[in-house]
């Protein structure tokens, strides 16, 4: 099996959509500009997305008081310390820098409207 997206139901799904796209590099492949407002993004390989849209049928979590390690969303980075600074810029704040034993450094932060992203530069790539 192969994952096609992971869905996520926000409050406010397109202007969360135009951060992702704007500081985070994500290509709409779909956006619905009427309620529910359902957008797919895909990262620069093309071969996964996420959805976000506003479901009144569901729950919106509150993602910003979630710990992190329930719930986040994780990019690869070649440059943690760049997007640190960059992402602080574009309005994320910082959660955890750690640098792992066999030299992996993850940064944990959160997007403007809470959800947790993190940052992952891998000692030794788990994925192609």
């Amino acid at each position: 099996m192969k994952i096609e997206h992971i869905a996520f139901n926000v409050k406010h799904p397109l202007d969360v959509s135009d951060w992702y796209e704007e500081h985070l590099g994500m290509t709409v492949v779909k956006k619905m500009t009427t309620s529910p407002y359902m957008t797919f993004l895909a990262d620069d390989s093309g071969k996964t997305m996420i959805e976000l849209y506003n479901n009144p049928d569901a729950e919106i979590l509150d993602y910003a008081n979630l710990h992190p390690l329930m719930v986040h969303l994780a990019f690869v980075s070649e440059n943690p310390e760049e997007e640190k600074e960059r992402m602080q810029k574009a309005g994320a704040v910082l959660i955890s820098d750690d640098t792992l034993e066999d030299g992996t450094r993850l940064l944990m932060m959160r997007d403007p409207w809470g959800l947790a992203i993190q940052f992952c530069k891998r000692a030794h790539p788990m994925l192609k």
